[in-house]
């Protein structure tokens, strides 16, 4: 299985914010802009695996800025690291001034998907390979995401979570 890079999961979705997905002070609403980053963090995870995906959770997310009424808004979305069956996909939302056309980062957040076959089972993916120095950084945090999820779950004991202790020596 060859290795992939960020790149080549990179998924790019530009949407308007139209009336019916506003709250009452003309704001996109949370869950319309979830709903939104599920779908374009799904299609980079299927670019990366070229299986089928389903959302395994939702890591963090930041609502930085509102989105008003009116909006173009921008997801961008790259696998920042993948596991045996598992990605993190890392997401970057855009909304752009109506007025000058600058391009303002809003919020950001962090998705996991797991391959899956026709019946549902998880399946093998390739390695993702980081090129530049954002995705590096994203491509050793996740390890430390995935270790703190894990030590949370209870699914391993702190002291297995070598990338967390590194943090603290």
């Amino acid at each position: 299985m060859q290795p992939r890079t960020a790149f080549q999961s990179k998924t790019v979705v530009t949407d308007l914010v139209l009336p019916s997905e506003t709250n009452p002070i003309n704001n996109l609403f949370g869950g319309e802009l979830l709903a939104r980053m599920d779908r374009a963090a799904s299609i980079a995870a299927r670019r990366h695996s070229r299986r089928i995906v389903v959302t395994a959770s939702v890591n963090h997310v930041a609502f930085n800025r509102s989105v008003p009424l009116g909006s173009v808004v921008t997801i961008e979305a790259k696998v920042s690291r993948a596991f045996t069956s598992s990605m993190e996909v890392y997401m970057d939302v855009w909304i752009e001034d109506r007025e000058s056309g600058e391009c303002i980062k809003a919020n950001e957040a962090i998705y996991t998907f797991v391959a899956v076959d026709e019946t549902g089972r998880p399946v093998k993916i390739p390695e993702l390979v980081p090129e530049t120095d954002l995705e590096k950084e994203r491509f050793s945090a996740a390890l430390r995401r995935k270790q703190l999820s894990l030590v949370l779950a209870g699914k391993m004991k702190p002291s297995e979570a070598t990338e967390l202790k590194a943090l603290f020596e």
